[in-house]
């Protein structure tokens, strides 16, 4: 009989067009395993001891959000380092790409790994009793024995007993058990704990989105600032999501400053004596101001803003007369360059008045810089000795020229422009040492009088919506912390068992303590005592 070579078709399975396809199974397995290795504890600790790291330069390297001054001069003294830092990004390390690609995965890391540690927490508290074990001998607390009580008045004495402890009655036979456990604190702290951290990372975030910080130097003796834009601030520093459009609109007005010094002259104290409007006075137009003594440390709460004072320093006043007899006052902080004494330098600028011709006025503009000295030494050296106002004096070279304020340019207030000068645009035509009420004539009968000094503070605007959030969920995370390391949960089984003659019951009891801390051992042993010794019989007389 012929047979067929013809081996038969296998039917292929057909494929389930609701299953994905192999391609996309393993893009999703990836993803789905690196959330989970980032999500891990084990990725957190790690991320949060690089993030300790990363701002290891930001203490021992000059940020330009805090003084620009400080990272120049390192520029100047490390010329061949200090370029390769600042493409680094070391010099604005908090601001950095790489800085906040660490802070943003380590928030991203704790938030996957604390959202379901508390979910678990929350089953926790809201669980039963588990129910109780067979063999309560291999328990670590374990006791038992037979009392002359049904198993009714039996069950009632364990009940009275645990009052206080979540508790649990559940058949066992002919007997009953009862289930009790205690210090379900532990995990509500936990719980605490873990929603306060996250609470905690919001609040930053908040605080890094929506708010600023500026710093401003307002003269004493009446000096104002307003906090209507960016434009009045010397220094400003906004949130990711603050454009400097919408600022709460206060104003401050300094009327007073006083600074003391110890004999060593190291500062006692900075009080300067503010008047504010609120934002509803400004807006409503009431000339009504506040008053308020503003210390270190101590700073007015307006608003939803702080005004801090950081620091202060002295402003020269001087008085050009020129020839025609027209008068033209100066005042404008000049910068220390020595903390312990305030010596300060700086450059007070005037135009000629009554000048039209711009070429003719360009070129005949003063201005007065040098050191002054709150305290001089004396002599030809003009120096400081101490920071306060003791012995004032001022050493100014007088320069005539173009000082470049035409040209479109920023410039820095305490200095002139240095390329006026190598271009001979700027010249120096006078040079003396003054002490208030001492003047100084220039060559064509310009009169420069030193008249005297004025204080003025450094004050630093801070807005932080979250500040108040971070305050909070620190407190509570501080309790849960407590709570958490302080309480001990505890469990407690008893099984009662009828006797065989039915009026006594035999009752076992075991404890097991779910934390390592000692103490339970001897809350059990009062339990014992409690539950299973006979009451002892009062004496006769």
């Amino acid at each position: 009989m012929a047979t067929s070579t013809d081996s038969p078709t296998r039917a292929r399975p057909e494929r389930d067009s609701r299953a994905p396809s192999p391609r996309l199974a393993g893009v999703w397995a990836v993803l789905r395993n690196a959330w989970r290795g980032l999500t891990s504890m084990r990725t957190a600790l790690v991320l949060l001891f690089l993030l300790a790291l990363a701002a290891l330069p930001g203490a021992l390297l000059p940020q330009r959000s805090l003084n620009q001054r400080l990272v120049d001069q390192y520029f100047a003294d490390y010329p061949w380092l200090a370029p390769t830092l600042d493409r680094l990004g070391f010099f604005d390390l908090f601001a950095a790409p790489w800085f906040a690609a660490i802070y943003l995965l380590l928030m991203i890391s704790l938030i996957g790994c604390v959202l379901p540690r508390t979910l678990e927490h929350l089953a926790v508290i809201r669980a039963e009793p588990v129910a109780t074990p067979r063999n309560l001998a291999r328990m670590p607390h374990h006791a038992s024995a037979t009392l002359d009580l049904g198993i009714d008045e039996a069950e009632e004495r364990v009940r009275s007993r645990l009052r206080g402890w979540r508790l649990v009655e559940r058949p066992d036979g002919d007997g009953r058990t009862l289930s009790a456990e205690k210090g379900y604190l532990r995990e509500a702290g936990n719980l605490l704990f873990h929603l306060s951290l996250i609470g905690l990372l919001l609040g930053f975030a908040a605080g890094k989105l929506f708010g600023y910080e500026g710093q401003v130097i307002v003269m004493s003796g009446g000096g104002q600032f307003c906090n209507t834009g960016i434009l009045g601030y010397d220094t400003f520093r906004a949130g990711l999501r603050v454009d400097g459009t919408d600022l709460t609109p206060f104003c401050v007005r300094l009327d007073d400053f006083q600074a003391d010094f110890q004999p060593n002259g190291q500062a006692e104290s900075f009080r300067g004596t503010l008047s504010y409007q609120s934002a509803e006075d400004v807006e409503a137009g009431v000339d009504q101001w506040r008053p308020h003594l503003l210390e270190v440390n101590h700073p007015l709460r307006v608003d939803g803003n702080r005004v801090y004072l950081l620091g202060h320093g002295y402003a020269p006043r001087f008085t050009v007369t020129w020839p025609d007899g027209q008068q033209r006052t100066g005042e404008i902080q000049w910068r220390p360059v020595d903390q312990a004494t305030l010596l300060s330098e700086g450059a007070t600028k005037f135009e000629p008045p009554g000048v039209t011709d711009d070429e003719k006025r360009r070129t005949s503009q003063l201005a007065v810089t040098g050191l002054f000295a709150p305290t001089s030494s004396g002599g030809n050296v003009v120096t400081s000795v101490f920071p306060a106002l003791l012995a004032p004096e001022v050493a100014v070279d007088v320069l005539r020229g173009d000082l470049g304020l035409d040209d479109g340019r920023g410039q820095s207030i305490f200095q002139v422009d240095q390329r006026m000068i190598d271009s001979g645009a700027l010249a120096r035509i006078a040079r003396a040492n003054l002490v208030p009420g001492q003047s100084l004539t220039l060559d064509d009968g310009t009169v420069v009088r030193f008249d005297g000094v004025q204080d003025w503070a450094y004050l630093q605007v801070s807005y932080d919506p979250g500040q108040e959030a971070v305050l909070v969920f620190a407190v509570l995370l501080l309790g849960g912390l407590g709570l958490s390391l302080t309480i001990r949960r505890r469990r407690f089984w008893a099984r009662l068992t009828p006797a065989d003659d039915g009026t006594r019951t035999v009752v076992e009891l075991g404890g097991l303590a779910r934390t390592d801390r000692a103490g339970y051992g001897e809350e059990f042993d009062r339990l014992r005592a409690d539950l299973l010794d006979s009451p002892k019989a009062p004496p006769e007389d």
